[in-house]
């Protein structure tokens, strides 16, 4: 059965980059019928947050986007203990002694010889005598022993891989501190819940290579991987999650659409063009991963806007009638008020706007030269109720008086009594008008 998983750290608010890797692996186990975990990343004690599980939670629910169960890193270190005694006894894993600082002065050593800096495994070389002194000076950290062999795979979607690993450092697996790392904690969720497929940015390719190894070393099947282009800000800048950049709550709380997010994102990147969705299952259905590609894919949040603006434009009214009526619109008046305003709005928070204008008259918006022009037309309008005959005959009578037509008539008249030079038909603005327009 196809098994799933995504799998964010409560470090920060989730944003549009991790949507990416939650998106794609939730559409290939729906897919197939299968099973889609969400994995909450939180063996970083000190910078998990409980408002940022809940926050990944809260986007994933309003995108509609569903997982089959909950797993806590946090709550499994008995496994990664276990996994790291069985690492122990194959001796695939061993403990190091080295600072950072003596680290970086190897990894500068090395880069000055022009050598690939690579850790040169001296712990290896280390007696039990040796151990014991350096443990009683200073803590430790356990590295993998990798296989200095090629690794390889068919990725996905960057296709064949092959990663010599001699050219990568044996990964460090647990920290000083004793917390177990991101390669290994992984590594044993995936083995232990039989995850089949993992899509996750390309910059875990070399994190790839190795945890094939590790899956390997602890009896696992592996996964079909696939790494997705890495998403850029609108100018080509790194997202950043602990930034807030692009965070859904703040898509959100703009008024963007849910299915405006899952219609971009199902296919930014890809060779098929965008295409606005109606529902999540129409969006799994289009989904494939296949046609996705490795490079860097540029992400500007305005692109949403469109697509928002589209989705509430076909609202029927039913939708927001509890929202139209908290503004205080008449229930008479309420269809055709929406009728009116949905195709004239980007988003649900424009509506008071409207409303306002209709209800209580515009800021008149007059060109010097307009002046009397508009004195003149404003007298010869009677008082509301107006209906959607009203806009021809005013306008069919100022042109009679006046002499003006086409759009020296028709736009200034629109400005004085909206206030703006864009919006609905004025025969519509019209009929929805409470007040008299004025000076």
């Amino acid at each position: 059965m196809t098994t799933t998983r995504f799998a964010p750290s409560p470090t920060g608010w989730m944003h549009i980059g991790n949507l990416r890797a939650a998106l794609m692996n939730f559409a290939i186990a729906r897919q197939n019928g299968g099973t889609f975990i969400l994995r909450i990343d939180d063996t970083d004690q000190e910078r998990s947050k409980p408002e940022y599980v809940d926050g990944i939670k809260d986007a994933l629910t309003w995108l509609g986007i569903t997982w089959d169960r909950i797993e806590y890193q946090s709550a499994r270190l008995a496994q990664y203990e276990a996994a790291k005694a069985k690492l122990i006894d194959m001796g695939r894993l061993y403990e190091c002694f080295e600072t950072p600082v003596e680290l970086d002065l190897k990894r500068k050593k090395q880069l000055n010889m022009g050598k690939p800096p690579v850790y040169d495994r001296a712990a290896l070389d280390l007696s039990e005598e040796e151990k014991d002194r350096l443990r009683a000076e200073r803590g430790s950290h356990w590295r993998f022993k990798l296989d200095r062999e090629r690794i390889e795979w068919t990725d996905g979607i960057l296709g064949p891989i092959s990663i010599d690993a001699a050219s990568v450092s044996d990964p460090v697996l647990i920290k000083e501190s004793g917390q177990f790392l991101y390669t290994l904690a992984s590594v044993v969720d995936d083995v232990e819940f039989g995850i089949t497929n993992v899509v996750r940015g390309s910059d875990h390719v070399t994190n790839t290579a190795t945890q094939i190894q590790m899956i390997k070393a602890l009896g696992g099947t592996v996964p079909e991987f696939a790494h997705h282009s890495l998403l850029t800000g609108p100018q080509g800048e790194a997202l950043s999650k602990r930034l807030g950049t692009l965070a859904l709550k703040d898509l959100r709380a703009r008024g963007i659409e849910p299915m405006a997010v899952m219609s971009l994102m199902a296919r930014l990147g890809s060779a098929d063009p965008v295409e606005l969705r109606a529902t999540v299952q129409e969006v799994i259905d289009g989904f494939d991963v296949s046609k996705f590609g490795a490079a860097p894919t540029k992400f500007d949040p305005a692109d949403l806007e469109p697509l928002t603006a589209r989705i509430i434009g076909n609202k029927p009214f039913e939708e927001v009638a509890d929202q139209v009526a908290a503004l205080g619109v008449p229930a008479e008046i309420a269809p055709r008020f929406w009728e009116v305003v949905r195709a004239n709005i980007t988003f649900l928070s424009e509506m008071p706007e409207w409303w306002e204008l209709f209800s209580k008259g515009a800021t008149p918006d007059v060109d010097a030269e307009d002046q009397e022009f508009i004195a003149t037309a404003f007298s010869m309008l009677g008082e509301p109720p107006y209906t959607a005959a009203t806009w021809g005959d005013w306008t069919n009578a100022v042109k009679d008086a006046t002499g003006r037509k086409g759009k020296g008539l028709f736009m200034p008249l629109r400005k004085a009594v909206t206030g703006r030079a864009k919006g609905p038909e004025m025969a519509d603005v019209m009929e929805l008008m409470q007040v008299k327009p004025s000076l």
